[in-house]
């Protein structure tokens, strides 16, 4: 069983930036695939990036391209979501997700490929 914990969430202004974190506990692996998700009330759970942790290779939603960057730190078994230059529209509760395996790069962006989730974390960007 593996445990994922976020923290980073809270209020900012458009612009702003924060970082979400992700800790995972348990039976990881390093060969772990790792997600960030968000909902936005009244919406469904959307893709925002994935990262493979063995070679760190990444994906991007188009939404967040250029402005996010999901990355990790192997000795904590934790993923970060910077995200940079937010924008109201991107308030939503981000969630983790994680895989102990491969997913390839096409598949990341689809939730039934990951095992995992964390309880969420809220990030609210005030206009």
């Amino acid at each position: 069983q593996v445990q994922l914990v976020e923290s980073g969430g809270g209020l900012v202004q458009a612009r702003g930036s924060l970082r979400l974190s992700c800790a995972a506990y348990g039976r990881t692996s390093s060969s772990a695939t790792m997600g960030w998700f968000r909902q936005a009330p009244g919406t469904a759970r959307a893709f925002v990036a994935g990262l493979r942790w063995s070679g760190g290779s990444t994906v991007y939603a188009d939404t967040v391209k250029g402005r996010f960057t999901i990355s990790r730190a192997n000795a904590k078994n934790t993923v970060y979501l910077q995200m940079n230059s937010l924008k109201p529209e991107d308030t939503a509760v981000y969630y983790c997700a994680a895989r102990m395996g491969h997913v390839i790069l096409s598949a990341m962006h689809l939730m039934s490929q990951y095992d995992y989730w964390g309880q969420g974390t809220k990030v609210t960007v005030s206009s």
